[in-house]
Protein backbone atom coordinates (compact mmCIF):
# COMPACT_ATOMS: atom_id res chain seq x y z
CA UNK A 1 0.00 0.00 0.00
CA UNK A 2 2.99 2.49 0.93
CA UNK A 3 4.52 1.70 -2.40
CA UNK A 4 1.18 2.60 -4.08
CA UNK A 5 0.85 5.90 -2.67
CA UNK A 6 4.52 6.76 -3.61
CA UNK A 7 3.91 5.60 -7.12
CA UNK A 8 0.65 7.89 -7.33
CA UNK A 9 2.88 11.02 -5.86
CA UNK A 10 5.33 10.26 -8.23
CA UNK A 11 3.16 10.90 -11.06
CA UNK A 12 1.15 13.63 -9.65
CA UNK A 13 4.86 15.15 -9.66
CA UNK A 14 5.22 14.74 -12.52
CA UNK A 15 1.26 15.45 -14.02
CA UNK A 16 2.33 19.27 -11.92
CA UNK A 17 5.33 19.01 -13.18
CA UNK A 18 4.05 18.87 -17.07
CA UNK A 19 1.28 20.97 -16.03
CA UNK A 20 3.32 24.22 -15.83
CA UNK A 21 5.43 23.37 -18.64
CA UNK A 22 8.59 22.38 -16.66
CA UNK A 23 8.91 19.38 -19.12
CA UNK A 24 10.25 21.69 -21.23
CA UNK A 25 13.09 22.86 -19.00
CA UNK A 26 13.92 19.05 -17.88
CA UNK A 27 14.10 18.01 -21.20
CA UNK A 28 16.09 20.39 -22.34
CA UNK A 29 19.39 19.06 -20.57
CA UNK A 30 22.19 17.62 -22.29
CA UNK A 31 20.98 14.08 -20.45
CA UNK A 32 17.54 13.81 -20.77
CA UNK A 33 18.07 14.49 -25.28
CA UNK A 34 16.83 11.09 -25.88
CA UNK A 35 13.24 12.06 -24.31
CA UNK A 36 12.74 14.96 -25.69
CA UNK A 37 9.76 13.28 -27.84
CA UNK A 38 8.01 13.50 -24.55
CA UNK A 39 7.55 17.50 -24.78
CA UNK A 40 5.02 16.95 -28.26
CA UNK A 41 2.55 14.57 -26.20
CA UNK A 42 1.93 16.21 -23.16
CA UNK A 43 -1.46 17.34 -23.40
CA UNK A 44 -1.12 20.69 -21.54
CA UNK A 45 1.34 22.07 -24.36
CA UNK A 46 -1.43 21.62 -27.16
CA UNK A 47 -3.96 23.39 -25.04
CA UNK A 48 -2.09 26.16 -22.98
CA UNK A 49 -3.46 29.46 -23.39
CA UNK A 50 -0.58 31.15 -21.88
CA UNK A 51 3.29 30.34 -21.92
CA UNK A 52 4.71 31.24 -18.24
CA UNK A 53 8.10 32.51 -17.64
CA UNK A 54 10.20 29.81 -16.73
CA UNK A 55 10.32 31.95 -13.05
CA UNK A 56 6.72 31.84 -12.90
CA UNK A 57 6.12 28.34 -13.50
CA UNK A 58 8.69 26.95 -10.93
CA UNK A 59 7.01 29.30 -8.30
CA UNK A 60 3.68 27.89 -9.32
CA UNK A 61 4.52 24.62 -9.92
CA UNK A 62 6.10 24.47 -6.18
CA UNK A 63 3.26 26.08 -4.63
CA UNK A 64 1.18 23.30 -5.97
CA UNK A 65 3.51 20.49 -4.88
CA UNK A 66 3.23 21.43 -1.18
CA UNK A 67 5.50 22.63 1.59
CA UNK A 68 8.67 20.38 1.43
CA UNK A 69 8.98 21.95 -1.70
CA UNK A 70 7.57 25.46 -0.66
CA UNK A 71 10.52 25.16 1.27
CA UNK A 72 12.89 23.86 -1.25
CA UNK A 73 12.35 27.53 -2.88
CA UNK A 74 12.94 29.09 0.05
CA UNK A 75 16.06 27.83 0.81
CA UNK A 76 16.96 28.74 -2.90
CA UNK A 77 15.53 32.18 -3.11
CA UNK A 78 18.24 33.90 -0.23
CA UNK A 79 21.28 32.98 -2.97
CA UNK A 80 20.84 35.26 -5.94
CA UNK A 81 24.09 34.71 -6.94
CA UNK A 82 23.20 31.16 -7.87
CA UNK A 83 20.44 31.78 -9.64
CA UNK A 84 19.36 33.53 -12.79
CA UNK A 85 17.29 36.69 -11.87
CA UNK A 86 13.76 35.63 -13.30
CA UNK A 87 13.91 32.72 -10.98
CA UNK A 88 15.08 34.57 -8.10
CA UNK A 89 12.50 37.32 -8.66
CA UNK A 90 9.83 34.53 -8.23
CA UNK A 91 11.33 32.34 -5.83
CA UNK A 92 11.03 35.28 -3.38
CA UNK A 93 7.32 35.45 -3.58
CA UNK A 94 7.03 32.14 -1.74
CA UNK A 95 8.39 33.82 1.27
CA UNK A 96 4.97 34.76 2.17
CA UNK A 97 2.75 34.63 -0.74
CA UNK A 98 1.37 30.68 -0.44
CA UNK A 99 -1.64 30.61 -1.73
CA UNK A 100 -4.03 31.32 1.94
CA UNK A 101 -6.39 28.60 3.44
CA UNK A 102 -9.86 29.88 4.23
CA UNK A 103 -10.29 31.86 6.93
CA UNK A 104 -13.45 29.72 8.12
CA UNK A 105 -10.80 26.92 8.32
CA UNK A 106 -8.20 28.96 9.92
CA UNK A 107 -11.11 30.42 12.57
CA UNK A 108 -12.68 26.68 13.34
CA UNK A 109 -9.03 25.52 14.47
CA UNK A 110 -7.94 28.24 16.76
CA UNK A 111 -11.55 28.27 18.48
CA UNK A 112 -10.48 24.41 18.44
CA UNK A 113 -7.40 25.00 20.05
CA UNK A 114 -8.71 26.80 22.63
CA UNK A 115 -12.54 25.56 23.31
CA UNK A 116 -13.81 29.13 23.53
CA UNK A 117 -14.81 31.33 20.45
CA UNK A 118 -12.83 33.77 18.99
CA UNK A 119 -15.23 36.72 21.01
CA UNK A 120 -13.94 35.22 24.18
CA UNK A 121 -10.00 35.05 22.89
CA UNK A 122 -9.08 38.61 21.30
CA UNK A 123 -10.84 41.82 21.23
CA UNK A 124 -10.43 41.82 17.57
CA UNK A 125 -8.92 39.50 14.85
CA UNK A 126 -8.33 40.45 10.97
CA UNK A 127 -10.23 38.81 8.41
CA UNK A 128 -7.64 38.78 5.88
CA UNK A 129 -4.02 37.30 6.90
CA UNK A 130 -0.79 38.93 6.79
CA UNK A 131 0.98 36.17 5.34
CA UNK A 132 0.36 32.90 3.90
CA UNK A 133 3.46 30.62 4.25
CA UNK A 134 4.23 26.78 3.79
CA UNK A 135 3.66 25.52 7.30
CA UNK A 136 1.05 28.20 8.72
CA UNK A 137 -1.24 31.17 8.45
CA UNK A 138 -0.60 34.33 10.27
CA UNK A 139 -3.79 36.68 10.98
CA UNK A 140 -3.28 40.17 12.92
CA UNK A 141 -5.00 40.18 16.12
CA UNK A 142 -5.83 42.60 19.39
CA UNK A 143 -5.79 40.84 22.90
CA UNK A 144 -8.38 41.09 25.42
CA UNK A 145 -5.93 43.42 27.29
CA UNK A 146 -5.26 45.77 24.26
CA UNK A 147 -1.64 44.00 23.61
CA UNK A 148 -1.27 43.65 19.59
CA UNK A 149 -0.38 40.66 18.45
CA UNK A 150 -0.17 38.08 15.82
CA UNK A 151 -1.51 34.12 15.71
CA UNK A 152 -0.14 31.70 14.01
CA UNK A 153 -2.18 28.70 13.11
CA UNK A 154 -1.15 25.54 11.16
CA UNK A 155 -2.35 24.49 7.87
CA UNK A 156 -4.99 21.69 8.05
CA UNK A 157 -3.62 18.57 7.03
CA UNK A 158 -0.20 19.72 6.33
CA UNK A 159 1.45 16.81 9.07
CA UNK A 160 -0.16 14.04 7.31
CA UNK A 161 1.09 15.19 3.71
CA UNK A 162 4.84 16.06 4.78
CA UNK A 163 4.95 12.51 6.14
CA UNK A 164 4.02 10.77 2.53
CA UNK A 165 6.43 13.72 1.04
CA UNK A 166 9.19 12.04 3.71
CA UNK A 167 8.68 8.81 2.79
CA UNK A 168 8.70 9.23 -0.97
CA UNK A 169 12.20 11.27 0.44
CA UNK A 170 13.65 8.31 2.17
CA UNK A 171 12.82 5.87 -0.93
CA UNK A 172 14.56 8.00 -4.06
CA UNK A 173 17.50 8.45 -0.73
CA UNK A 174 17.94 4.30 -0.12
CA UNK A 175 17.82 4.45 -3.99
CA UNK A 176 20.73 6.65 -4.35
CA UNK A 177 22.87 5.32 -1.55
CA UNK A 178 22.41 2.40 -3.38
CA UNK A 179 22.71 2.40 -6.80
CA UNK A 180 24.96 6.02 -7.13
CA UNK A 181 28.66 5.30 -6.75
CA UNK A 182 29.14 8.96 -4.77
CA UNK A 183 25.36 7.46 -2.43
CA UNK A 184 27.55 6.46 0.27
CA UNK A 185 29.98 9.09 0.63
CA UNK A 186 26.68 11.71 0.80
CA UNK A 187 24.53 9.86 3.07
CA UNK A 188 21.69 10.81 1.86
CA UNK A 189 19.13 8.90 4.10
CA UNK A 190 20.92 10.58 6.71
CA UNK A 191 19.97 13.92 5.36
CA UNK A 192 15.85 12.95 4.95
CA UNK A 193 16.50 11.96 8.15
CA UNK A 194 17.33 14.78 9.54
CA UNK A 195 15.37 16.48 7.15
CA UNK A 196 12.29 14.97 8.53
CA UNK A 197 13.56 15.46 11.79
CA UNK A 198 13.62 19.61 11.64
CA UNK A 199 10.21 19.89 9.86
CA UNK A 200 8.23 17.99 11.80
CA UNK A 201 9.67 19.82 14.63
CA UNK A 202 8.24 22.69 12.80
CA UNK A 203 5.12 21.88 12.90
CA UNK A 204 4.82 21.69 17.02
CA UNK A 205 3.97 25.47 17.61
CA UNK A 206 4.62 24.37 21.37
CA UNK A 207 8.36 23.93 20.14
CA UNK A 208 8.48 27.18 18.53
CA UNK A 209 7.34 29.21 21.29
CA UNK A 210 9.76 27.40 23.61
CA UNK A 211 12.80 28.65 20.95
CA UNK A 212 11.78 32.11 20.65
CA UNK A 213 11.66 32.09 24.32
CA UNK A 214 15.11 31.13 24.70
CA UNK A 215 16.51 33.45 21.56
CA UNK A 216 14.71 35.99 23.41
CA UNK A 217 17.05 35.46 26.88
CA UNK A 218 19.95 34.93 24.56
CA UNK A 219 19.74 38.73 22.73
CA UNK A 220 17.84 40.64 25.72
CA UNK A 221 18.49 44.22 25.82
CA UNK A 222 20.71 43.67 22.07
CA UNK A 223 21.26 46.61 20.11
CA UNK A 224 21.72 44.21 17.47
CA UNK A 225 18.60 41.90 17.42
CA UNK A 226 14.77 42.27 18.96
CA UNK A 227 12.63 38.75 19.18
CA UNK A 228 9.35 39.57 19.93
CA UNK A 229 7.75 38.19 23.31
CA UNK A 230 5.58 34.97 23.12
CA UNK A 231 2.00 34.85 25.01
CA UNK A 232 2.99 31.80 26.55
CA UNK A 233 -1.37 31.34 27.95
CA UNK A 234 -1.73 31.26 24.21
CA UNK A 235 0.80 29.04 23.43
CA UNK A 236 -1.30 25.40 21.61
CA UNK A 237 0.90 22.88 19.79
CA UNK A 238 -0.88 23.97 16.50
CA UNK A 239 -1.82 27.75 17.58
CA UNK A 240 0.80 30.43 18.58
CA UNK A 241 0.31 34.02 20.15
CA UNK A 242 2.81 36.34 20.12
CA UNK A 243 3.99 40.23 19.88
CA UNK A 244 3.38 41.95 16.90
CA UNK A 245 5.91 44.02 15.51
CA UNK A 246 6.56 46.31 12.91
CA UNK A 247 9.06 47.07 10.18
CA UNK A 248 10.72 47.08 6.54
CA UNK A 249 11.19 44.00 4.98
CA UNK A 250 14.93 43.20 5.00
CA UNK A 251 14.50 42.70 1.19
CA UNK A 252 12.96 46.42 0.45
CA UNK A 253 16.45 47.75 0.11
CA UNK A 254 14.69 50.69 -1.85
CA UNK A 255 12.90 51.75 0.88
CA UNK A 256 15.71 51.13 3.66
CA UNK A 257 17.97 53.52 1.31
CA UNK A 258 15.20 56.02 1.13
CA UNK A 259 15.30 56.08 4.85
CA UNK A 260 18.51 56.60 5.17
CA UNK A 261 19.31 53.12 7.26
CA UNK A 262 23.34 52.44 7.42
CA UNK A 263 23.16 49.99 5.04
CA UNK A 264 26.60 48.87 5.19
CA UNK A 265 26.35 48.16 9.20
CA UNK A 266 23.17 46.53 8.54
CA UNK A 267 24.67 44.02 6.40
CA UNK A 268 27.78 43.64 8.95
CA UNK A 269 25.21 43.52 11.45
CA UNK A 270 23.85 40.31 9.85
CA UNK A 271 27.17 38.43 9.54
CA UNK A 272 27.50 39.40 13.57
CA UNK A 273 24.34 37.94 14.22
CA UNK A 274 24.56 34.30 12.59
CA UNK A 275 28.31 34.08 14.34
CA UNK A 276 27.22 35.18 17.79
CA UNK A 277 24.40 33.08 17.18
CA UNK A 278 26.27 29.54 16.01
CA UNK A 279 29.55 30.22 18.02
CA UNK A 280 28.63 32.17 21.60
CA UNK A 281 25.34 30.66 22.21
CA UNK A 282 25.48 27.03 19.77
CA UNK A 283 21.64 28.12 18.85
CA UNK A 284 21.05 29.63 15.61
CA UNK A 285 17.63 30.89 13.91
CA UNK A 286 17.93 28.20 10.98
CA UNK A 287 15.25 30.04 8.77
CA UNK A 288 16.90 32.77 7.66
CA UNK A 289 14.86 33.75 4.48
CA UNK A 290 13.60 37.43 3.81
CA UNK A 291 9.99 36.68 4.95
CA UNK A 292 11.71 36.45 8.21
CA UNK A 293 13.74 38.89 9.00
CA UNK A 294 12.74 43.06 9.30
CA UNK A 295 14.51 46.19 10.24
CA UNK A 296 12.81 48.07 13.24
CA UNK A 297 11.69 51.67 12.50
CA UNK A 298 12.99 53.64 15.48
CA UNK A 299 17.30 53.75 14.70
CA UNK A 300 18.19 54.19 11.39
CA UNK A 301 22.36 55.40 12.26
CA UNK A 302 22.42 52.26 14.36
CA UNK A 303 20.06 49.50 12.34
CA UNK A 304 18.06 46.75 14.75
CA UNK A 305 17.02 43.46 13.01
CA UNK A 306 14.10 41.91 13.83
CA UNK A 307 13.67 37.77 13.61
CA UNK A 308 10.25 36.31 13.40
CA UNK A 309 9.28 32.45 12.89
CA UNK A 310 11.44 30.16 15.33
CA UNK A 311 10.39 26.57 14.08
CA UNK A 312 13.59 25.89 12.57
CA UNK A 313 16.58 26.33 14.90
CA UNK A 314 20.12 24.81 15.36
CA UNK A 315 22.89 23.56 17.64
CA UNK A 316 26.25 22.35 17.49
CA UNK A 317 28.66 20.00 19.48
CA UNK A 318 31.36 21.50 20.71
CA UNK A 319 33.92 19.55 18.89
CA UNK A 320 31.98 20.95 15.73
CA UNK A 321 32.13 24.82 16.61
CA UNK A 322 35.88 24.09 17.61
CA UNK A 323 37.18 22.53 14.31
CA UNK A 324 34.48 25.05 12.30
CA UNK A 325 35.83 28.00 13.77
CA UNK A 326 39.55 26.53 13.05
CA UNK A 327 38.18 26.16 9.63
CA UNK A 328 37.14 29.86 8.94
CA UNK A 329 40.02 30.98 10.94
CA UNK A 330 42.80 28.91 8.57
CA UNK A 331 40.66 29.60 5.63
CA UNK A 332 40.76 33.60 6.43
CA UNK A 333 45.21 33.47 6.68
CA UNK A 334 44.97 30.94 3.61
CA UNK A 335 46.86 28.37 6.20
CA UNK A 336 45.50 25.60 3.83
CA UNK A 337 47.64 22.98 5.47
CA UNK A 338 45.51 23.79 8.52
CA UNK A 339 42.36 22.95 6.74
CA UNK A 340 43.73 20.07 5.84
CA UNK A 341 44.82 18.87 8.74
CA UNK A 342 41.62 19.72 10.81
CA UNK A 343 39.31 17.85 7.63
CA UNK A 344 41.34 14.33 8.80
CA UNK A 345 41.67 15.22 12.83
CA UNK A 346 37.72 15.67 12.66
CA UNK A 347 36.88 12.67 10.47
CA UNK A 348 35.55 14.44 7.45
CA UNK A 349 37.59 12.78 5.25
CA UNK A 350 39.63 9.49 5.57
CA UNK A 351 42.11 8.84 8.16
CA UNK A 352 44.89 8.00 5.49
CA UNK A 353 44.17 10.95 3.49
CA UNK A 354 47.94 12.14 2.50
CA UNK A 355 47.58 15.76 4.29
CA UNK A 356 50.23 17.61 1.55
CA UNK A 357 48.17 15.90 -2.01
CA UNK A 358 45.12 17.44 0.12
CA UNK A 359 46.61 20.72 0.82
CA UNK A 360 47.18 21.32 -2.61
CA UNK A 361 44.11 20.62 -4.41
CA UNK A 362 42.36 22.98 -1.18
CA UNK A 363 45.25 26.01 -2.08
CA UNK A 364 43.93 25.45 -5.76
CA UNK A 365 40.33 25.72 -4.87
CA UNK A 366 40.32 28.98 -2.33
CA UNK A 367 43.29 30.73 -3.62
CA UNK A 368 41.61 31.99 -7.00
CA UNK A 369 39.03 33.48 -4.91
CA UNK A 370 41.47 35.32 -2.52
CA UNK A 371 42.95 37.05 -5.49
CA UNK A 372 39.13 38.50 -6.51
CA UNK A 373 37.79 42.00 -5.46
CA UNK A 374 35.19 41.41 -1.86
CA UNK A 375 32.25 41.96 -3.85
CA UNK A 376 33.30 39.01 -6.41
CA UNK A 377 33.81 36.27 -3.54
CA UNK A 378 31.30 33.85 -2.60
CA UNK A 379 31.60 31.49 0.07
CA UNK A 380 28.52 29.77 -1.49
CA UNK A 381 30.54 29.07 -4.70
CA UNK A 382 33.76 28.46 -2.63
CA UNK A 383 32.25 25.69 -0.27
CA UNK A 384 30.72 24.09 -3.30
CA UNK A 385 34.13 23.65 -5.18
CA UNK A 386 35.26 22.27 -2.16
CA UNK A 387 33.03 20.00 -1.85
CA UNK A 388 33.68 18.53 -5.69
CA UNK A 389 37.51 18.43 -3.95
CA UNK A 390 36.44 16.54 -0.95
CA UNK A 391 34.84 13.93 -3.20
CA UNK A 392 38.55 12.83 -4.75
CA UNK A 393 39.20 12.08 -0.86
CA UNK A 394 35.69 10.72 0.38
CA UNK A 395 35.08 13.52 2.23
CA UNK A 396 31.44 12.67 4.04
CA UNK A 397 28.22 15.42 4.00
CA UNK A 398 27.62 16.33 8.13
CA UNK A 399 24.09 16.22 8.58
CA UNK A 400 24.52 18.21 11.55
CA UNK A 401 26.39 20.93 9.67
CA UNK A 402 23.49 21.27 7.08
CA UNK A 403 21.06 23.62 8.47
CA UNK A 404 24.43 25.60 9.21
CA UNK A 405 25.90 25.73 5.82
CA UNK A 406 21.75 26.74 5.14
CA UNK A 407 22.00 29.65 6.84
CA UNK A 408 25.25 30.83 5.96
CA UNK A 409 24.62 30.87 2.28
CA UNK A 410 21.39 32.95 2.89
CA UNK A 411 22.93 35.79 5.15
CA UNK A 412 25.73 36.10 2.83
CA UNK A 413 22.91 36.41 0.21
CA UNK A 414 21.00 39.10 2.06
CA UNK A 415 24.21 40.87 2.96
CA UNK A 416 25.76 40.59 -0.63
CA UNK A 417 22.05 42.17 -1.52
CA UNK A 418 22.18 44.84 1.08
CA UNK A 419 25.58 45.83 0.44
CA UNK A 420 27.31 43.85 -2.41
CA UNK A 421 30.33 45.17 -1.37
CA UNK A 422 29.95 43.29 2.07
CA UNK A 423 33.09 41.67 3.40
CA UNK A 424 32.03 38.57 5.08
CA UNK A 425 35.58 37.69 5.85
CA UNK A 426 37.13 41.05 7.58
CA UNK A 427 33.59 41.38 9.30
CA UNK A 428 33.61 37.66 10.63
CA UNK A 429 37.41 37.05 11.34
CA UNK A 430 37.89 39.44 14.83
CA UNK A 431 35.10 37.59 16.21
CA UNK A 432 36.11 34.00 15.34
CA UNK A 433 40.19 34.77 16.77
CA UNK A 434 38.32 36.28 20.03
CA UNK A 435 36.40 33.14 20.39
CA UNK A 436 38.94 30.77 19.63
CA UNK A 437 41.41 32.99 22.13
CA UNK A 438 38.47 32.44 24.91
CA UNK A 439 37.76 28.47 24.07
CA UNK A 440 41.28 27.85 24.11
CA UNK A 441 43.30 29.66 26.12
CA UNK A 442 43.77 30.63 30.51
CA UNK A 443 40.49 32.30 30.46
CA UNK A 444 38.85 28.96 29.26
CA UNK A 445 40.67 26.96 31.28
CA UNK A 446 40.08 29.00 34.13
CA UNK A 447 36.21 28.76 33.14
CA UNK A 448 36.13 25.42 33.07
CA UNK A 449 37.94 24.71 36.36
CA UNK A 450 35.28 27.25 38.12
CA UNK A 451 32.56 25.06 36.35
CA UNK A 452 33.88 21.51 37.64
CA UNK A 453 34.94 23.46 40.90
CA UNK A 454 31.29 22.37 42.63
CA UNK A 455 31.55 18.81 41.17
CA UNK A 456 35.38 17.87 42.31
CA UNK A 457 33.88 19.37 45.98
CA UNK A 458 31.02 17.22 46.52
CA UNK A 459 33.62 13.65 44.98
CA UNK A 460 36.62 15.04 47.74
CA UNK A 461 35.17 12.81 50.30
CA UNK A 462 35.25 9.58 48.22
CA UNK A 463 38.46 10.12 46.99
CA UNK A 464 41.29 8.78 49.48
CA UNK A 465 38.50 4.92 48.77
CA UNK A 466 38.19 5.83 45.32
CA UNK A 467 42.34 5.81 44.78
CA UNK A 468 42.34 2.91 47.58
CA UNK A 469 40.11 0.57 45.16
CA UNK A 470 41.95 1.98 42.48
CA UNK A 471 45.48 1.26 43.80
CA UNK A 472 44.32 -2.14 44.91
CA UNK A 473 42.53 -3.22 41.66
CA UNK A 474 45.91 -2.18 39.82
CA UNK A 475 47.86 -4.39 41.92
CA UNK A 476 45.68 -7.50 41.73
CA UNK A 477 45.59 -7.03 38.32
CA UNK A 478 49.18 -6.49 37.98
CA UNK A 479 50.01 -9.51 40.28
CA UNK A 480 47.26 -11.69 38.39
CA UNK A 481 49.28 -10.41 34.59
CA UNK A 482 52.70 -11.28 36.70
CA UNK A 483 51.17 -14.98 36.95
CA UNK A 484 49.74 -15.43 33.69
CA UNK A 485 53.41 -14.58 32.24
CA UNK A 486 55.16 -16.64 34.58
CA UNK A 487 52.95 -19.49 33.77
CA UNK A 488 53.74 -19.07 29.94
CA UNK A 489 57.00 -18.62 30.62
CA UNK A 490 56.79 -22.13 32.32
CA UNK A 491 54.59 -23.84 29.60
CA UNK A 492 57.38 -22.65 26.82
CA UNK A 493 59.88 -24.16 28.97
CA UNK A 494 58.27 -27.16 29.47
CA UNK A 495 58.19 -27.33 25.68
CA UNK A 496 61.60 -26.47 25.24
CA UNK A 497 62.62 -29.70 27.31
CA UNK A 498 60.36 -31.84 25.90
CA UNK A 499 62.09 -31.00 22.61
CA UNK A 500 65.43 -31.51 23.83
CA UNK A 501 64.29 -34.62 25.95
CA UNK A 502 62.61 -36.03 22.39
CA UNK A 503 66.15 -35.35 20.54
CA UNK A 504 68.60 -36.81 22.92
CA UNK A 505 65.59 -40.39 23.31
CA UNK A 506 65.77 -39.88 19.84
CA UNK A 507 70.08 -40.37 19.50
CA UNK A 508 70.35 -42.63 22.55
CA UNK A 509 68.03 -45.70 20.50
CA UNK A 510 69.59 -45.11 17.27
CA UNK A 511 73.16 -45.73 19.55
CA UNK A 512 71.58 -48.05 20.93
CA UNK A 513 71.02 -49.93 17.32
CA UNK A 514 74.35 -49.06 15.90
CA UNK A 515 75.98 -50.87 19.08
CA UNK A 516 73.65 -54.03 18.87
CA UNK A 517 73.58 -54.66 14.89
Amino acid sequence: MKQIRQFYRIIAINIILAKHGLDKVILSLPVFSPLRFLMYINPWNWFRQKDFSRGVAIRLALEQLGPIFVKFGQALSTRRDLLPDDIADQLVLLQDRVPPFSNKKAFHKIEEAYGKPLSELFREIDTHPIASASIAQVYGATLLDGRKAIVKVRRPGIRKLIKSDVALMYTIARIIERYWSDGKRLHPVDIVAEFEKTILDELDFMREAANASQLRRNFHESPIVYVPEIYWSYARENVIVMERIYGIPITDVEELKRQNFNIKKLAERGVEIFFTQVFRDSFFHADMHAGNIFVALDNKEDPQYISVDFGIMGSLSTNDQRYLAENFLAFFNRDYRRVAELHVESGWVAHDTRVEEFEADIRTVCEPFFEKPLSEISCAQMLMRLFQTGKRYNMEVQPQLILLQKTLFAIEGLGRQLYPDLDLWSTAKPFLQEWVGKQMGFSALFKKTRELAPYWLEKLPEMPMLIHDFLYFSKQHRMQNLKNIKTSHEKEANKKWFFIYGVAAGLFVCVLMRWFS
